[in-house]
């Protein structure tokens, strides 16, 4: 199971807003075949592995490892659960059960009333770790939310915008790790004020991997689309206020997204984006974005970056109360994660 772990967390994010399974196939205790999650649309991890098999006779001898129970119903592919008993596999061993409604239990019970034997919650924390992200949409409806900033001991994100020149306050360590998770996450998400006065560019440049869909909130259409980022990425989403919303709610590779501001906008954001299969989205905005999701509760993880400065005044951090999961210096920062525990509600 540890491997069927290690080549999903090796996988791209193209599966997104698929949840990405790792699936290895053992014979007289040796791997013989393994698989992923396909990009989506395309064939799942079971389906991976097996197709690696050249000799199909000798699955009816094999185990298979797989980080989530096997699919039971029609979507994109055919069932994973009905094509490992066509195989006659004997045994399967699952991490975690699927907590979708089309699945939750399904895929179990056609392997067994198969003959199959099924054993499950191997490595089951791990598994829920790999797959927070689709156990999230599945039980919550919306994106993984993580919030992300960083700021001085003083309590600090910014100067005042009067002063405002480029302003690092977290160290190059800091940076390449924003960076990495930027890689892994489906989308991130700024506020109109950070797009107008920091013009990001929000992509991975500082490390290898697949720049995440950008999302930007704006009201009343107030940002210029010449700002950096319009050109580098090729589709883009604008939270805009539906009174304001054009009649063209696509306009080269802005899709604009209306709804009505005066009512939950935190809510209605996550709700919208989970309609577009928004998986995950790392909130990247400055204090009066991360205030918006803070406020309602609406985050699963938050990334504090912490460093030493000397601004004394300027845009304050945003204030929240949570218990400290973990810590580690990034040179001269320190980074605070703070986790909620929900995930243990998701798993059936």
């Amino acid at each position: 199971m540890s491997r069927a772990i290690l080549a999903a967390k090796n996988g791209l994010k193209s599966h997104f807003p698929n949840p990405m399974v790792g699936c290895v196939i053992v014979h007289q205790n040796k791997v013989i075949a393994q698989g992923i999650t396909s990009p989506y649309t395309g064939p799942h991890a079971e389906v991976n592995a097996i197709n690696q098999v050249k000799d199909k006779s000798i699955l009816s001898q094999c185990s298979l490892y797989v980080t989530l129970e096997p699919c039971a119903h029609y979507g994109n592919t055919p069932p994973c659960a009905n094509l490992i008993t066509s195989y006659s596999i004997p045994l399967v061993i699952i991490g975690i059960l699927d907590p979708n409604p089309k699945v939750a239990g399904k895929g179990i019970e056609i392997l067994e009333k198969a003959g199959t034997k099924v054993i499950t919650q191997v490595l089951e924390k791990e598994c829920t770790v790999l797959h927070k992200r689709f156990l999230i949409n599945q039980t919550h409806k919306r994106p993984y939310f993580i919030l992300k900033w960083a700021q001085t001991t003083s309590g600090f994100i910014a100067p005042p915008i009067k002063n405002r020149n480029p302003y690092w306050i977290s160290s190059l360590l800091a940076k390449q790790r924003s960076h990495q998770w930027r890689s892994e996450e489906h989308a991130i998400l700024i506020g109109a004020n950070t797009l107008l006065h920091d013009n990001p560019k929000l992509n991975t440049r500082l490390w290898k991997g697949e720049a995440p869909i950008p999302i930007y909130i704006d009201r009343d259409l107030s940002v210029p689309t010449d700002k950096s980022l319009f050109g580098i990425h090729k589709k883009i989403y604008c939270v805009v206020d539906h009174k304001h919303a054009p009649s063209n709610l696509k306009r080269k590779n802005i899709h604009y997204l209306p709804i009505d501001f005066n009512k939950e906008l935190s809510k209605q954001i996550a709700l919208t984006l989970f309609e577009q299969k928004i998986s995950s989205v790392i909130v990247e905005g400055g204090t009066k974005t991360l205030a918006l999701f803070l406020g309602a509760g609406l985050w699963d993880e938050i990334r504090l970056f912490e460093t030493k400065g000397n601004i004394n005044e300027g845009i304050k951090a945003p204030s929240f109360n949570a218990i400290l999961n973990s810590e580690e210096y990034l040179g001269n920062t320190l980074l605070k994660v703070y986790k909620k525990n929900h995930l243990k509600d998701a798993i059936i």
